[in-house]
């Protein structure tokens, strides 16, 4: 028999202990405070970062938007934003502990595919000394004088076959 150890709720809850019970690091949630205007946490009086309950809430959920519904973070802060201004989030049963979890295999469970970011626009090419456009120059000039050679042998190639 396996015996689950209780876990007592607590008031509020500094970023490590928050980033160790949310299976993510400090540095993204951090990031996300910066991102998502409903994550806005208190500070202790040593200045630390403190979460609410209602706040870890808010963090599961973004971590559901983006890592398991493929939501980017633009989508998944106006889908945040609907969902606090008609008072629930919507995976908020999925997120409490005492709500039942159904077992769906991953293969039936549909995946939302993240758009792809728009590509970034080809660099200019870096500016050359003299030394390296005259090496260039050289080398076309070699190429093209290789192709008119190429040229030539299957002019003469092309003459000689009946």
């Amino acid at each position: 028999m396996v015996v689950k150890a209780r876990v007592q709720k607590r008031l509020y809850y500094k970023i490590g202990e928050a980033c160790k019970e949310l299976g993510i690091q400090p540095y993204v949630l951090r990031y996300w405070e910066t991102e998502f205007p409903a994550l806005a946490p208190s500070k202790s009086r040593s200045g630390q970062r403190v979460y609410s309950e209602k706040e870890l809430e808010i963090i599961r959920r973004i971590k559901q938007l983006l890592y398991e519904e493929g939501y980017t973070i633009a989508g998944a802060k106006k889908k945040l934003e609907t969902e606090l201004a008609n008072g629930s989030l919507e995976g908020e049963a999925a997120l409490t502990e005492e709500a039942p979890v159904a077992e769906v295999p991953v293969a039936a469970v549909p995946r939302t595919p993240r758009r792809k970011a728009a590509e970034p626009a080809p660099e200019a090419p870096p500016a050359l000394d003299s030394d390296a456009a005259e090496r260039i120059q050289t080398l076309r000039s070699g190429i093209e004088k290789a192709l008119e050679e190429a040229r030539e042998i299957l002019a003469l190639l092309d003459s000689k076959s009946p």
